[in-house]
């Protein structure tokens, strides 16, 4: 069996890491991104959830395939490391493609849809989509339609894409809901702010009163998001690749350090933001290394 160290273990270690390379950049542009590979646990048991029902829940962000940063190999490392720790379901926060900037090859979507199949749990594999997602498919963004290649290629492979839509599971006798909401930055390469995201409608669908986890790339949906919800899980800032003393200079949130990074708490609802797996925009990430976060929600789980 794989065993991950925890996020503690990995940020204990990077100085001793840069040393060794000789410099904290060597660090930042190469063991960081490519070679570290923490698991973030997180233990909570949020409002509208039986604290006897105790669910295991892997969550994978960002992805976001390519060479050299994402390669198949390493994508095949994360499944299996994902399998290990046993959950009992598994949610795809989006961003499967890397954006060009990072690309020196392309790895093929088949190819990753392939792997994310083997990802084993009872409950089964949910997944939505993220703004790489629409822009790495010039055709459906141009167009202001999907499905997008990864979509399909997801869903062929048995793995449901929640589009503004809702699957209803049961598990151990206890009813709950996932809800995945579409992307909200679909089309900004092209100029076009126009969210896809419908945060009414898709909770209209929700219709009994077993408690909802909700599924949104990005966070900045979160101010909107009702009491309803126990629990939002996001990815999209990547803990802004780079993270000193808490605090991440460059973020893309229209919140700033707000939805950043990690376990969030306003006015009684929560929100767990991913830093996600891969790299865009630059190939660094430091102080926030590559994370399979693992939820246990209920019963006596130890508080992150």
């Amino acid at each position: 069996m794989l065993i991950l160290p925890t996020r503690r273990q990995v940020l204990g270690g990077f100085g001793a890491s840069a040393l060794t390379l000789g410099s904290g950049g060597a660090y930042a542009f190469v063991v960081e991104p490519r070679f570290r590979l923490a698991l973030t646990r997180y233990g909570l048991t949020p409002p509208g959830w039986d604290p006897t029902h105790r669910l295991r829940i892997a969550v994978l962000a960002d992805i976001h395939v390519c060479e050299p940063y994402m390669p198949l190999d390493r994508v095949a490392e994360i499944v299996a490391a994902t399998n290990a720790l046993a959950p009992d379901l598994i949610l795809l926060l989006g961003d499967y493609p890397a954006g060009r900037k990072v690309t020196w090859h392309r790895v093929p979507l088949p190819d990753f849809a392939r792997l994310a199949a083997e990802l084993r749990a009872p409950l089964g594999t949910y997944a939505i989509l993220g703004n790489h997602d629409w822009w790495d498919d010039r055709e459906a963004m141009r167009a202001g339609k999907g499905p997008v290649e990864v979509r399909r290629l997801l869903e062929a492979r048995g793995i449901p894409v929640l589009e503004n839509d809702t699957v209803r599971l049961v598990h151990d006798g206890r009813p709950f809901w996932i809800a995945g909401l579409a992307d909200q930055e679909p089309f900004l390469p092209i100029g076009s702010r126009r969210s896809l995201a419908d945060l009414p409608g898709t909770l209209a669908k929700v219709t009994d009163a077993a408690p909802v986890i909700l599924m949104a790339h990005e966070p900045d949906i979160f101010v909107g998001v009702p009491a309803r919800v126990s629990l939002t899980l996001s990815g999209h800032t990547h803990g802004g690749q780079i993270r000193l003393f808490g605090y991440s200079p460059v973020l893309p949130s229209r919140y700033g350090q707000r939805f950043a990074y990690g376990h969030v708490v306003e006015e009684g609802r929560h929100l767990i933001v991913s830093g996600g797996l891969g790299v865009s925009s630059v190939g660094i990430r430091f102080g926030v290394p590559p994370e399979i976060v693992l939820i246990e929600l209920g019963g006596d789980a130890p508080v992150s």
